[in-house]
């Protein structure tokens, strides 16, 4: 008989409420992390939303206003640490149509510890698949993988 490793299992956070856990990384989706992202996507309430891995479960670091920029985004990813964020882009097309893009980052820098860049690296799918509704998905190592320009190109 063999095990998926992929199994997953409930576990109590660290706050009472349950939360999935992933048996391959052991890392826990927080409830709120699914209910911002739904905010975000459904009231737009949000420009942005930066995630964390803290105490074995992925939690919501910070939330970005609708009127904050995407040089607000970036200065909000720490330099040297991994991070997850979902970022709503709004472009207009060719055809001078108003569109909006929700991206999933996952930001690694190089100068990040490689036991977290593991961590994040393990985590990453089981975690958006928690989040439905992601239409771009984008990994970026430094600044210019994941700058304006590079959204334009991805969004359409």
């Amino acid at each position: 008989m063999t095990v998926d490793k992929k199994l997953l299992y409930k576990t109590p956070s660290s706050n009472g409420i349950e939360a999935e856990a992933n048996a391959a990384s052991g890392i826990a989706v927080h409830d709120d992390c699914k209910l911002k992202f739904l905010e975000l996507k459904a009231k737009r309430t949000f420009r942005f939303i930066v995630f964390k891995i803290e105490e074995k479960q992925v939690v919501v670091e910070k939330l970005g206003e609708p009127a904050e920029t995407y040089e607000d985004f970036t200065a909000s990813l720490p330099a040297d640490e991994c991070r997850y964020a979902i970022y709503d882009f709004d472009f207009v097309t060719e055809e001078n149509c108003q569109k909006s893009r929700i991206f999933f980052i996952a930001w690694s820098p190089d100068t990040a510890r490689v036991r977290s860049k593991m961590i994040y690296a393990s985590s990453k799918d089981r975690f958006k698949r928690e989040l439905d509704g992601i239409q771009v998905e984008l990994q970026a190592t430094d600044p210019t993988e994941m700058g304006l320009d590079v959204l334009r190109s991805r969004a359409n």
